[in-house]
């Protein structure tokens, strides 16, 4: 690299260590930063030292609050402003109308895996303690969902289930794991500790024991012996209460369960991957004839998601399992996968499924970059990635979708441990070796959505003048149960793009959304 490359590469370090070094008015540490690469920006944590934000309060009526990161190095930098009573400004308009309302909000989070505890609990303490802070404290990002796997995923060191013991249909030697034991429900339990808001879990099987399924193994293409209805069914069904049951002894309980993780999946991944291969008439079936009442008969009041799988599959898969009656009744929503997305409109996807269904609400249960990549699964600091976050839930917010989860909570600098190789990328990297963790551009994304929406907010009406359909500006409006709106705006595109936003009881808003950012206005609608 020349001597010009290593200055371009070198000037926003300086200038962001420059900006440092200016007294701030809040009292949130700014991000302690480190460069891969040009613009490749992550933001160090350590035992002693991590960057937080300060609890959200809401201006007075009549001004707004603006948090915005952006490739050119800020993180959820806060910033204030007032309406105006005209506008000036020639740029595309957003008009917000509260009249109009959409779909509520259940909220946003990441998944507990293995892979997820092992990482966190490599670090000291206090690194600990800072990282689930970042993701779940009010000086954090504030996430409200977490998923957690029932039993082994590929992001575990082993494979397992809860009954090893060939032919226990009364599951007698069923037992949670070490990794539940003495890694996750110590978590949760620290977690729940430190969250101010109500933390809703749900829960999604990979695999069957070994003896339930066809293939006789933990891993690779086989479906449930028998039929719905049969003791192999009535047991799988029953092992997801004793698995609800064990987690109750440790206080912890689960808001929903998924039927299954990917039931089409090993049709397209690697024969180790463990899963149970689903057609959507055998999850319908199964829901009907044995884990729907099983669950009611329960003393939990756990819901029921179906498909936690591609959208490619609706709303054919919907309509298979949702438009039998029974199974309607049993099922409270659709869990849906990013990984597939750009084969299939939102609109003709979710929309159409959204509009046969519009009583079961569809949420996004999984996502991540960095899959099928052989260079890079990590990519520490790639704004790029963050863009792909923030584009997919905007555009799933704007298609009736309820929330977003996030894969791997945290991850190694590998992107594992995963016991078959399948290493991707995740908001939070660990170095253990270092006892230091990096939050990378895909954290800060979510947080301008985690922080700002909390749970039971709701999608209304957002105008767009003619100038933003060739602007490229992405964007939502929520409306907050505390009555204050929220706008995300998202600029993907390399030019500073300006443009105003309307609240016709409030004013207007002059603005800019810089090249490669993403903010968050927050105001007092009434």
């Amino acid at each position: 690299m020349g001597a010009a490359g290593v200055l371009g590469w070198m000037l926003p370090m300086l200038l962001l260590l420059l900006l440092r070094a200016v007294p701030r008015a809040a009292g949130a540490n700014p991000c302690s930063p480190n460069y891969f690469g040009p613009s490749a920006l992550v933001c160090v944590c350590n035992a002693t030292y991590c960057d937080t934000l300060d609890p959200v309060v809401l201006p007075p009526v009549g001004s707004f609050i603006k948090y915005e990161s952006s490739k050119a190095g800020k993180r959820l930098e806060r910033s204030e402003g007032s309406f105006q009573h005209g506008l000036r400004a020639a740029g595309p308009l957003l008009t917000v109308n509260v009249s109009v309302l959409y779909q509520h909000v259940k909220g946003f989070g990441g998944s507990l895996s293995d892979a997820a505890a092992l990482n966190i609990l490599a670090l000291s303490q206090p690194a600990q303690d800072n990282l689930l802070r970042s993701y779940f404290s009010e000086s954090g990002i504030e996430y409200n969902l977490i998923r957690l796997p029932m039993a082994s995923t590929d992001f575990s060191v082993r494979p397992y289930s809860y009954d090893d013991v060939p032919n226990d249909y009364d599951l007698k030697h069923f037992k949670l794991a070490e990794e539940d034991v003495k890694m996750k429900i110590p978590i949760l339990h620290r977690v729940s500790a430190m969250t101010k808001r109500p933390l809703s879990l749900y829960a999604s099987p990979w695999t069957a024991p070994a003896w339930l399924k066809s293939n006789e193994d933990v891993c690779g293409k086989g479906t449930l012996k028998g039929q719905a209805g049969d003791k192999y069914h009535k047991t799988w069904a029953n092992y997801f209460i004793k698995f609800l049951d064990e987690y109750a002894k440790h206080n912890v309980t689960f808001w929903a369960v998924t039927v299954q993780n990917e039931p089409l999946a090993a049709l397209l991944t690697p024969p180790v991957f463990p899963t149970i291969v689903f057609t959507a008439a055998q999850q319908r079936d199964f829901i009907v004839c044995d884990l729907g009442p099983a669950l009611t008969r329960s003393s939990h009041r756990t819901q029921l998601i179906i498909l936690d799988d591609q959208r490619i599959h609706l709303p054919l898969w919907a309509k298979v399992v949702l438009g039998n009656a029974t199974a309607a009744r049993y099922t409270a929503g659709v869990g849906i996968h990013w990984y597939l997305d750009s084969l299939v409109p939102a609109k003709r996807s979710l929309g159409a499924t959204h509009k046969l269904f519009p009583n079961h609400f569809l949420l996004y249960t999984e996502a991540c970059s960095g899959f099928l990549n052989l260079r890079f699964s990590v990519s520490l600091g790639c704004w790029e990635r963050g863009n792909h976050y923030s584009h997919s839930i905007l555009t799933v917010l704007n298609n009736f979708v309820t929330g977003w989860t996030d894969w791997n909570l945290a991850l190694d600098l590998q992107g594992g441990p995963n016991w078959v190789k399948n290493y991707v990328d995740s908001p939070i990297i660990v170095d253990s070796k270092k006892d230091i963790f990096y939050k990378q551009p895909m954290f800060y994304h979510m947080g301008h959505f985690s922080k700002f929406i909390p749970e039971g907010s709701r999608r209304v009406g957002l105008r767009c003048s003619r100038q933003c359909l060739a602007s490229h500006l992405e964007h939502v409006a929520i409306l907050r149960p505390d009555g204050a709106l929220v706008l995300v705006v998202l600029n993907r595109s390399c030019q500073d793009l300006p443009f105003g936003i309307r609240d016709p009881a409030v004013g207007f808003i002059e603005t800019v959304a810089p090249a490669n950012s993403i903010q968050t206005y927050l105001w007092r609608w009434k």
